[in-house]
């Protein structure tokens, strides 16, 4: 399938495939005809794009939920670190900027709502149903846990839990979002279907 976005992709920095990212937009377009989708991890902005534009396609709203400060990976001094992306009069990882330039580009500040907040704080009151939750942010086990936490039981019956970087085997990743899949799996609350290179989607029963 060829996927025709308003942007090149390419063009925007991240770490999504574009075969994970086709098969998010293709994910989305369902379930945001359910309730409105959510990411946790937004960096900035690719995974945004794909899920965005099927949300506009159905008249449907896309929560972008990210602190913008970087992963654990991206902080100055590790491996993922961006210099680009580095607020040197702060001492610290900025990508909000870049996130909002890749929006505008597409067209998709009618549709996109960024939150600029972590999942603990930006989900303690939260009470909108969810079509579609994808989760890519910290790897660590506390951050991947806390976003499996505070988002998975928002999805509607039918909608789609997607979770990134999936690495069964321990030296071609991190474990902490393989973790969180077995956890989904295991709860009862998910039926596993396909995995499309790193990325798992589950539907809620």
């Amino acid at each position: 399938m060829t996927l025709s976005l308003p942007i090149d992709i390419h063009s925007v920095k991240g770490f999504l495939a574009d075969d994970e990212g086709q098969a998010l937009y293709q994910q989305a377009l369902h379930a945001s005809t359910l309730g409105p989708c959510l990411e946790v991890g937004s960096y900035c902005g690719k995974s945004t794009v794909y899920l965005g534009c099927a949300c506009r396609r159905q008249n449907s709203v896309l929560y972008a939920l990210d602190h913008h400060r970087g992963s654990e990976e991206h902080q100055l001094g590790e491996e993922y670190h961006d210099p680009e992306l580095y607020d040197a009069q702060r001492a610290a990882v900025d990508t909000f900027p870049a996130f909002r330039h890749t929006i505008a580009r597409a067209g998709l500040e009618d549709t996109v709502v960024p939150i600029v907040a972590s999942s603990a704080l930006a989900s303690r009151q939260w009470s909108t149903p969810l079509g579609m939750v994808f989760i890519d942010g910290g790897h660590s086990e506390e951050a991947a846990q806390t976003d499996y936490r505070s988002w998975a039981g928002h999805i509607v019956s039918g909608g789609i839990l997607a979770i990134h970087d999936i690495f069964p085997d321990p030296a071609a990743g991190g474990q902490a979002p393989y973790h969180i899949w077995q956890l989904a799996r295991a709860s009862g609350l998910f039926e596993a279907l396909a995995t499309v290179n790193t990325l798992g989607l589950l539907r809620r029963r």
